[in-house]
């Protein structure tokens, strides 16, 4: 069975991808039933109920390389996930540095995303997080650049709503960003210890996102013009639940409140799932990003979904695990440690 995309409509706001299918299944042979040449109601069988749904497909996403990449294990995923062989990749923000207002040093980091990015052996989706997109200054790069900052699109009937939450206005973006350089500064000269007593990390956004109205409405009508999809998967970088009273993101838990859906999110830089409304929200470990050591589930893994006519499976694999017919990790990646906690238990 052939894809194509069919229709691709980019806005400075908005871009909708949207995947169908050129084949209607109903014309399609049958699948052929199980060869065999046992002629006896025994066999060394359990049955013949075989997996064979035409919608199945799945996906896969790979969370935050930042706060200091430990290299080269981004790429060690993008080599691992072309073992895996998913349809399409997600991510969920911070996906270089950033966090400067120097043009040429973001083109050199997304140069080098990019670049990692582009052999994936399926379309690697972005999304953006602080480190990509907390100052005015990045924020138009990454529209000059990328386009739209929030976007959505459906593939085999499913809707990938893709949030920007960093969706600050102009004169909070510059104070948060001012902040951190701060809070950084003095991480660097005291130790990162001294970061957590910093006026930065006493900010709300720090740890919390926001949703702009704007964003809100596109996301509704987005929403609203695909009723009849088989799921829905929500990514974004921080969390705009952690804000008291938030609004524009209850809009959309809201708006899909009828419907089955699954948000991933990153930005801890540890895994945590937890239930929200009757709903999976999935907070990411690392792919390559910092990581605390004191914190077990501090891990580099990349979660594979698989979407069929029974629901949604949701498999979370370690970095370590994951290894070639040769029984290595592909690109000398058995010498890499994907735990920092368990490193440390060895050292």
């Amino acid at each position: 069975m052939t894809f194509s995309r069919i229709w691709s409509v980019l806005t400075a706001a908005s871009v909708v991808i949207l995947f169908t299918a050129c084949t209607d299944h109903r014309s399609a042979p049958a699948a052929k039933p199980l060869q065999h040449d046992i002629t006896t109601n025994a066999k060394p069988w359990t049955n013949e109920r075989f997996d064979a749904d035409a919608d199945k497909f799945t996906f896969a996403v790979f969370s935050d390389l930042t706060g200091g990449e430990r290299e080269p294990i981004f790429e060690v995923a993008v080599a691992q996930l072309a073992l895996l062989r998913p349809e399409l990749i997600m991510s969920v923000g911070d996906l270089i540095e950033g966090g400067t207002i120097d043009r040429d040093q973001l083109k050199k980091e997304w140069d080098s995303f990019d670049a990692r990015a582009n052999k994936a052996s399926a379309p690697v989706f972005r999304v953006g997080g602080n480190h990509d997109l907390t100052h005015i200054v990045m924020r138009e790069y990454w529209e000059q650049r990328f386009g739209a900052r929030y976007y959505h699109f459906v593939y085999k009937n499913v809707l990938f709503l893709i949030l920007d939450s960093e969706d600050h206005e102009k004169e909070r973006m510059q104070e948060i960003f001012v902040a951190r350089e701060k809070a950084v500064a003095i991480a660097l000269r005291d130790g990162w210890d001294a970061f957590g007593e910093t006026e930065y990390v006493a900010m709300p956004e720090q740890r919390a996102g926001r949703i702009g109205h704007e964003q809100s409405a596109y996301m509704l009508k987005a929403i609203a013009a695909n009723l009849g999809v088989r799921w829905t998967f929500v990514f974004l970088h921080k969390a705009p639940w952690l804000t008291q009273d938030e609004e524009n993101f209850a809009a959309i838990e809201t708006a899909l409140s009828d419907r089955p859906y699954t948000v991933f999110h990153g930005h801890e830089h540890d895994y945590l799932h937890e239930e929200r409304l009757g709903r999976d929200y999935i907070q990411l470990g690392t792919t390559g990003g910092v990581q605390n050591p004191k914190k077990d589930l501090a891990i580099d893994h990349v979660t594979m979904v698989t979407v069929s006519e029974t629901g949604v499976d949701i498999a979370n694999l370690r970095m370590s695990g994951i290894f070639d017919k040769s029984g290595h990790i592909p690109l000398g990646g058995d010498s890499l440690c994907f735990n920092a906690a368990k490193c440390a238990e060895t050292n």
